[in-house]
């Protein structure tokens, strides 16, 4: 009697082969609809608020390294752990946005471990460091003044000429500066003269790069939030009222209702600058502020 023929239901070539293969096909896939997918990124401010809601959607959306940058160091640890995944690696440095030596050093070793530098979000600043948060003209604190423009202003425009060396250098094509501006960089207020000033020459200091670095196929953009309830906001308030009574108080200037303000928002903003969805986008000031300077009209 002949035996029935065995039936091999196992892949001609060993399994481990075959399950590594089937992986990297599911990754390769699954990268393909990720927005930032092989991109490497540094995120200033990185360690809480905006900057890490956005280092983390970079994570999500395939860049290949995120680079979280702050003076806030067990924060900063904490950020870059948890966003470690199998297609992307975070790590933190310790940088001080008012040395632009440390601003160079942190875009140099990044370019070092990575082999480039596709996006920088230039997003470290402070609201003030008057113990007069009011800082009205006729009051104005020149050297409490002095210390916001040089995280603010300096601190921007450190990363934003660093970054775009290296994208010269390393002749990246696609690459992407955007920077943090505010509401405040486009409208006047009652106070907070000095963040409102340092506000005003971020969205200047984007146009003329973005005209300058077109040329290099680097686009330069900036968002401008109203107040999103992050750390330093609350801190704002005299870290007297919680996330939850500054998005109310904030939604009463806002003409969209039924949303609150949140980090996640602005960070949704970014990822769209950073990414090739926007790839004849630059030079713009993309205002994520619920209606709020409509609202003002």
């Amino acid at each position: 009697n002949l035996s029935p023929p065995r039936i091999c239901h196992s892949p001609p070539f060993p399994f481990y082969l075959y399950s590594t293969l089937l992986y990297k096909l599911n990754n390769t896939k699954t990268e393909e609809k990720m927005k930032l997918a092989g991109k490497v990124a540094i995120v200033t401010g990185g360690a809480s608020g905006i900057g890490e809601e956005t280092a983390r959607r970079f994570a999500k959306q395939g860049a290949r390294a995120v680079v979280i940058a702050d003076v806030q160091d067990e924060l900063g640890r904490e950020v870059a752990s948890s966003i470690c995944r199998p297609i992307t690696k975070s790590v933190y440095v310790h940088c001080d946005v008012t040395q632009e030596d440390q601003v160079k050093s942190l875009v140099h070793s990044t370019v070092a471990a990575f082999g480039q530098l596709d996006v920088m979000f230039s997003n470290a600043g402070i609201a003030t460091s008057s113990p007069c948060p009011a800082q009205t003209v006729l009051g104005l604190d020149l050297e409490a003044m002095d210390r916001v423009l040089a995280v603010n202003v300096r601190g921007t425009a450190a990363c934003v000429k660093h970054a775009a060396r290296a994208m010269v250098e390393g002749r990246v094509r696609g690459g992407s500066i955007v920077c943090t501006a505010s509401v405040a960089g486009s409208t006047g207020g009652r106070g907070m003269v000095d963040y409102y000033l340092s506000k005003h020459a971020v969205v200047g200091l984007v146009r003329s790069a973005s005209v300058q670095l077109g040329e290099h196929g680097i686009r330069v953009n900036c968002v401008s939030p109203y107040v999103v309830a992050t750390p330093m906001a609350l801190r704002g308030f005299g870290g007297e009222k919680d996330a939850e009574w500054v998005e109310s108080t904030v939604g009463v200037n806002m003409s969209l209702k039924g949303v609150a303000l949140r980090a996640g928002h602005v960070a949704d903003a970014v990822v769209f600058l950073a990414s090739a969805e926007s790839e004849l986008v630059t030079g713009l000031d993309l205002v994520v502020d619920g209606g709020y300077k409509g609202h003002r009209r």
